[in-house]
């Protein structure tokens, strides 16, 4: 099978596949759960009873184009596998009548992030690029496990915080994966077999943003959200860019992960220290709360600065 084969059939497969899945729900009386709101978080009510949960199907489809037609090795299929547990932890969360509780999800993504991280430096060599100037290096197997697991729950957390405004994780993680990968080619290490992976998911998110956009008709749960957030950890390292996460990640880490360290903090001082009182977190709740913006414009507020922030990058990786 050619290069150009594998592209196309990699990126036409991954659409019209989770197309299908999101235009009929295939079982999804017995698979998905209804939404039932988020307490706090302003105009969540209007999500109720909606099919969530439907991240199930197009994280399957992505892991099996994914290993079709871009299969390295071992490697790749453990990752898959850490893929598809983080897309069952939180299926699992999405069905549950009363939702887990934030230690036994806190423990869950250790033990994901854990065994992921193992399993990456068993896998592969643990260099790694410094996208803007291409300079590479190697570290040492003990710090980049240590690293790794910080690095994967961290992404797994900040993305599922984001994903509570129709579209905007699926677009953020969107112009994330491209921007990594624009990075990669610029540099000179992107191959067919490590592009495959990330137009497998882009592909599957654009045709589940036809339904996602608002208003939306399905949305993705904590399945779709951790299992993205899963996979754009374990892409970043496996195109050696894990350190062009703190910029390109930027969008999730200013919006979702801000409640998460607001809240860590606030709960590890028994909330004796409170930071950034003024700031409703997530940051898309602070502009729907507090400056009243719409769905939409809450959407391309935070679009347009992810975008700004791939493009600011992507030129410097592209001068220096």
């Amino acid at each position: 099978m050619n290069e150009v084969t594998r592209i196309v059939l990699s990126v036409s497969l991954g659409f019209i596949l989770t197309f299908l899945c999101m235009k009929f729900l295939p079982l999804g009386g017995k698979l998905l759960g209804h939404d039932r709101g988020r307490l706090y978080a302003p105009g969540s009510e209007v999500n109720i009873g909606k099919p969530t949960g439907v991240g199930i199907y197009f994280v399957i489809i992505f892991v099996l184009v994914s290993l079709i037609f871009g299969f390295t090795g071992a490697g790749l299929i453990y990752a898959m596998i850490f893929v598809l547990f983080s897309m069952l932890f939180g299926y699992l969360d999405d069905r549950a009548r009363n939702p887990w509780g934030e230690y036994i999800k806190g423990g869950l993504d250790f033990i994901v992030a854990a065994g992921g991280a193992v399993f990456y430096v068993i896998s592969f060599d643990t260099d790694v690029t410094i996208g803007i100037t291409g300079y590479s290096f190697e570290i040492s197997a003990p710090i980049y496990m240590l690293l790794a697991i910080l690095l994967i729950t961290t992404s797994i957390n900040a993305t599922n915080a984001t994903d509570g405004v129709d579209g905007l994780s699926g677009t953020v993680t969107v112009l994330t994966l491209t921007a990594f990968m624009l990075t990669s080619a610029i540099n000179g290490t992107l191959d067919i077999y490590k592009a495959v992976p990330g137009l497998a998911m882009i592909s599957c998110l654009l045709a589940y943003l036809i339904f996602n956009f608002n208003p939306s008709k399905v949305l993705m749960g904590d399945a779709g959200s951790r299992a993205i957030g899963y996979f754009i950890a374990f892409y970043s390292m496996y195109l050696k860019l894990p350190f062009a996460y703190l910029i390109l990640g930027l969008p999730f880490l200013l919006d979702g992960g801000l409640s998460i360290v607001k809240i860590t903090i606030g709960r590890l001082t028994h909330k004796k220290i409170i930071i950034l009182k003024n700031l409703t977190t997530p940051v898309h709740d602070h502009l729907k709360k507090r400056m009243g913006f719409s769905v939409k414009k809450t959407w391309a507020t935070i679009s347009l600065a992810a975008l700004a922030v791939d493009v600011i990058y992507l030129v410097l990786v592209l001068i220096f």
